[in-house]
């Protein structure tokens, strides 16, 4: 196994997160300048789609929900649209990667930008990085439009995958990315408060059920996600949101993809809801560990039952990753499904090759802030601009299918545009 699946076993795959590395960081460089003054920096790839994007955020709270992870109070969430709009941003109507205290604790000594990927602390200027798309902007007209959630690995904010939520939103999608909080490494909330993971102070507990607290962490992203799905359908009643955006959306078109336990996420949330019309996990281990985190294999409703609509798996070639063939809960679920179903693995890839560790973290590394060794660890050896390619494409592909009715035949069979995809049916 990888560095954080070794440490809470075969789980919510590999480097599924802050679970794995909040005891345990890996080696980090010290920056050229020795830590302080200049900081580095990066920019995401460009969208490949034909549209401009909008994005705005949305505070929500479950008034009939107690929160899991802090009794007492009401769940609350944090989510961001991603949208055509008719004129694309420049200067400072570009938005944010992150807010300015989000991205400050996320590249600290507690954030996952240390504990998940290795960057050194204070080493970077993560809301210094500029997304595409124009910070409330309004919805471009000609919808509704085709909808898909994202839901981050275990750990990372709903930031963590922009490049391809952007990419997709620049097709035409409505994306919505999902934080989910005190288990994400930070959520900022409108008024300036930072709800921050409850996971590494959980983690030097003594007796720690690490099964448990995974199981009781899917459970909590299915409700959350089921919350959002119930709130988007009231949305036209929800004031000062930008014009036009409710009326984008088609909720009955919808899709869902994650990344890690995201990706766990979107497939159980599709068969515990029907609301969801396809789903992709990107490298999520599903099935669950015993209460030491590194022995047995206790499969989840979805791998017992299997989906009746389609889905599509994304592996890479981490250790505890690939086919389907070699993951209990992959194999399981694809044994029980009766809906359409493909599997793919990217050769030279590593767990945070389906993220914006691709694109950001070798740029990071050319200026210090990560060693080559941790780069290879996070994203492997294969080309970046390969690797966002190849995802963006399927994934756009697989959407386009089955939401819209438009298949390009890439996801048919092996696809001489991209031989550094196994693909398996």
């Amino acid at each position: 196994m990888g560095r954080r699946g070794r440490a809470v076993a075969a789980v919510l795959l590999a480097a599924s997160a802050a679970l794995g590395v909040a005891g345990a960081p890996g080696a980090v460089a010290v920056p050229a300048d020795g830590g302080g003054g200049h900081q580095t920096t990066a920019w995401l790839p460009q969208p490949t789609g034909p549209y401009p994007i909008g994005t705005t955020s949305l505070h929500l709270t479950d008034a009939g929900r107690e929160d899991p992870w802090q009794p007492g109070r009401k769940r609350e969430l944090m989510i961001s649209f991603w949208y055509p709009t008719a004129r694309p941003a420049a200067g400072e109507q570009r938005a944010r990667y992150m807010v300015p205290a989000a991205g400050e604790h996320f590249g600290g000594d507690t954030g996952v930008g240390k504990l998940n990927y290795g960057v050194q602390p204070g080493s970077t200027d993560w809301s210094g990085i500029l997304t595409h798309a124009r910070q409330d902007a309004p919805a471009r007209p000609g919808g509704p439009r085709p909808v898909v959630l994202y839901s981050p690995g275990l750990g990372d904010p709903r930031s963590w995958g922009t490049a391809l939520v952007e990419d997709l939103a620049s097709r035409g999608y409505v994306v919505v990315t999902i934080d989910h909080t005190y288990e994400a490494s930070e959520v900022a909330f409108p008024g300036g408060d930072l709800a921050t993971s409850v996971f590494p102070a959980m983690l030097g507990q003594p007796g720690l059920d690490i099964g448990a607290v995974l199981r009781k962490s899917l459970s909590t992203r299915v409700d959350d996600t089921r919350f959002v799905l119930d709130e988007l359908a009231g949305l036209r009643r929800v004031p000062g949101l930008p014009t036009g955006l409710a009326a984008s959306l088609d909720l009955d078109r919808i899709g869902m993809v994650g990344h890690s336990a995201g990706g766990f996420t979107a497939l159980q949330t599709m068969h515990d809801d029907p609301r969801i019309a396809a789903g992709i996990n990107m490298d999520g281990q599903m099935h669950f560990p015993g209460p030491d985190g590194q022995t047995g294999v206790f499969l989840p409703s979805v791998a017992q039952d299997g989906l009746d609509r389609p889905f599509l798996l994304m592996g890479t070639r981490s250790e505890d990753s690939g086919s389907y063939h070699g993951q209990p809960g992959w194999d399981a679920l694809w044994q029980h499904s009766t809906g359409w179903r493909a599997d793919l693995t990217l050769d030279g890839s590593r767990h945070g090759s389906y993220t914006d560790a691709e694109s950001l973290l070798p740029q990071l590394a050319r200026q210090g802030a990560i060693t080559p060794d941790e780069l290879a660890e996070e994203v492997g050896t294969i080309r970046p601009d390969r690797a966002e390619l190849a995802t963006r494409s399927y994934v756009a592909s697989f959407f386009d299918r089955w939401l819209r009715g438009h298949d390009d035949h890439l996801l048919d069979g092996p696809s001489a545009r991209f031989p550094e995809m196994t693909y398996e049916r």
